[in-house]
């Protein structure tokens, strides 16, 4: 439970989304969203309790698939910040039904929200209405704003209902999206199976690879094999390297 001391006191949080973790924005990497936060915590005088990362959690995650975020709130009760503040406003969600839940569950914890370059979450709340028409408007905007937040709702479930679809296709060896490369799609049309040929392939570049060879050099030998790749054509270094990254 915070008291006066816990609005001179924050826990941190920090997100890295699933596209960034290869190659991520210098904005969005978690050394710099650190120091935002950092400086803000300097310029504002308040002192960060502890530091929580989330890894491959995108925007749209819900709060209670994040571990970091949960541990984020577990911090601010234990440590009596009255704070949980992150770089952005997207660092915490690009959703604004997700933005919601995450502000409710810090004041239930007697804390605020709030980011270190003054960013605000998502809203879809309207301006202001003029003084003389607030009166009467005033249901209707009640009103707009809980239709508003169930189609968020609504939003957020078939979004998690489509990756765990996806995650069980994926588990059950079916197909989802495009095929990786070393595999093809088995006679039953559902399925994906080892690709002999493509498998050789992976087996040579990780040789070459292990022997020391760069990427642009193993395009080479490959190419004076006469490998090439689904289209015809030769094995690019982009492909090198994601067959390099794969764990397949």
């Amino acid at each position: 439970m915070s008291g006066a001391g816990g609005a001179r006191r924050a826990v941190a949080y920090i997100r890295l989304a699933k596209t960034l973790e290869l190659v991520p924005r210098p904005v969005d990497a978690p050394e710099a969203q650190r120091r935002a936060i950092e400086t803000w915590a300097e310029r504002e005088s308040v002192e960060i309790a502890s530091w929580h990362t989330d890894v491959g959690v995108d925007g749209a995650t819900p709060i209670g698939e994040r571990p970091a975020l949960l541990a984020a709130y577990r911090a601010v009760r234990e440590q009596g910040a009255g704070i949980l503040v992150a770089a952005k406003a997207d660092r915490f969600t690009h959703d604004e039904l997700v933005a919601w839940l995450i502000e409710r569950a810090a004041l239930t914890e007697r804390a605020i929200v709030q980011t270190a370059d003054g960013s605000r979450a998502p809203s879809r709340d309207s301006a202001p209405a003029p003084v003389e028409t607030r009166e009467r408007d005033e249901n209707v905007g009640y009103s707009r704003g809980a239709i508003e937040l169930a189609r968020a709702h609504h939003r957020v479930t078939v979004r998690a209902r489509i990756r765990s679809s996806l995650a069980e296709k994926k588990a059950r060896g079916e197909r989802v999206g495009n095929i990786p490369y070393g595999y093809r799609l088995a006679n039953d049309g559902v399925h994906v199976e080892l690709d002999e040929a493509e498998q050789a392939v992976i087996s040579a570049v990780r040789c070459f690879s292990g022997e020391g060879l760069s990427q642009r050099a193993i395009v080479a030998q490959l190419a004076a094999r006469g490998v090439s790749g689904r289209t015809g054509a030769p094995l690019g270094q982009t492909q090198i390297a994601k067959i390099l990254r794969s764990g397949s």
